[in-house]
């Protein structure tokens, strides 16, 4: 199977694509807070402090954005206080507020400089910065009460959270404030040192001693096993070191984003679709995850414009080969009752939930691709 890059032509059917499916979603999911829509096409309606709440709302910011129309800002306007209420209760809120507050709170007080938006930002960053262990240099994954792999996680770190790095760095900016910049720099530091590895390919869950610092041993976690290579972790890092690399300028961020998208590339299937691990065992029968390639597409873009030209044409091409290959073959646009855009995404394999389904993380990082595709310049991660 040959893959073609997206055209131009491609790029302006698509877009109107796009903004037809979201204007049906807008219908369709109403007050929701998506996550997952499963074989009836029905997204649910998940809690306001799960990691995924700001996703729906990131969409419709960046769809008034790139459009200028004023119903997909009038619809996004409330979320951030929506998930804010979630600082005043008990809560499940964690290293994860980066995906819900930087797609709300940050990018509505960048689009109308909106007071109360940009203090719910910062109100997210300082309690993102509240979770840095000082000792082990990383911030720390989840809440008390897991206890998957017979362990505690207090000690734990995850790949995922290279991704919310954007939200400290826009603080430490907007309060002329190094403190945040220190943490976000750290953390990253310790994930180039912890996560990847020499070939590029990406550990999910690192472990340390909370109280020593002292790394442990690594957790497949979301991956098939210690050792394997899970997709969307590997896409998260991709897309989060050339992110922190475009924030800080060192050059050490940009290779390990360039390391681990050669990795992705080498690995994807024929349809450039990776599987929702690149080393699961039985790969005839492993899922693919759209959501993965979704992420990584969007990075590659960003990857390509921060390399010299004879690499970008490689990273850029293969993003717009990815998107040809989700818009043609993983998409709902013949199916005006589906509540999602694209499908058969892997959400957490391991534990049994949410497989060959549509993901709205996936759905979110390809509106958010074919947009950079379209020229689209005010990222958010």
């Amino acid at each position: 199977m040959k893959i073609q890059e997206l055209t131009p032509t491609d790029l302006e059917g698509l877009w109107t694509k796009i903004e037809n499916k979201v204007n049906r979603m807008m219908e369709q999911i109403g007050d929701k807070i998506p996550h997952v829509a499963k074989a009836d096409g029905v997204y649910d309606h998940t809690r306001s402090d799960a990691w995924t709440s700001g996703f729906w709302p990131g969409i419709l910011w960046l769809m008034h954005d790139v459009t200028g129309k004023e119903h997909y800002k009038t619809a996004a306007w409330d979320w951030d206080r929506r998930i804010e209420e979630n600082f005043i209760r008990a809560s499940n809120l964690h290293h994860d507020v980066g995906f819900q507050f930087l797609p709300t709170a940050v990018i509505k007080y960048k689009l109308t400089g909106d007071a109360d938006a940009r203090r719910i930002g910062l109100e997210a960053a300082n309690f993102l910065a509240g979770r840095f262990n000082l000792a082990g240099k990383f911030i720390r994954a989840w809440n008390n009460g897991v206890r998957a792999w017979h362990e505690g996680n207090t000690g734990w770190s995850i790949i995922d959270c290279m991704m919310n790095l954007p939200l400290l760095m826009w603080a430490s900016e907007e309060l002329d404030d190094p403190r945040f910049s220190h943490i976000a720099l750290a953390h990253a530091e310790m994930a180039l040192t912890n996560f990847i590895r020499e070939d590029g390919s990406v550990r999910h869950i690192c472990c340390f001693n909370p109280i020593t610092g002292e790394f442990s041993h690594e957790l497949g976690g979301q991956g098939f096993a210690p050792g394997s290579a899970w997709s969307r972790g590997t896409a998260w890092a991709l897309y989060g070191f050339s992110t922190m690399y475009r924030l800080t300028g060192h050059a050490r961020f940009l290779d390990a984003s360039k390391r681990v998208a050669d990795f992705f590339l080498a690995s994807v299937e024929v349809d450039l679709i990776p599987l929702w691990d690149f080393r699961v065992d039985d790969r005839g029968k492993a899922p693919r995850d759209s959501s993965a390639a979704a992420i990584a597409a969007s990075g590659l873009i960003d990857l390509s414009k921060h390399v010299p030209e004879s690499d970008s044409s490689l990273y850029l091409g293969a993003a717009k080969r990815i998107m040809q290959s989700l818009t043609q073959h993983y998409a709902t646009w013949e199916q005006p009752g589906h509540e999602a855009i694209l499908l058969h995404g892997t959400g957490n394999l391991p534990q049994g939930q949410n497989i060959d389904v549509s993901l709205i993380y996936g759905d979110y990082y390809y509106v958010e691709a074919a947009a950079k595709l379209k020229g689209w310049g005010n990222a958010i991660f």
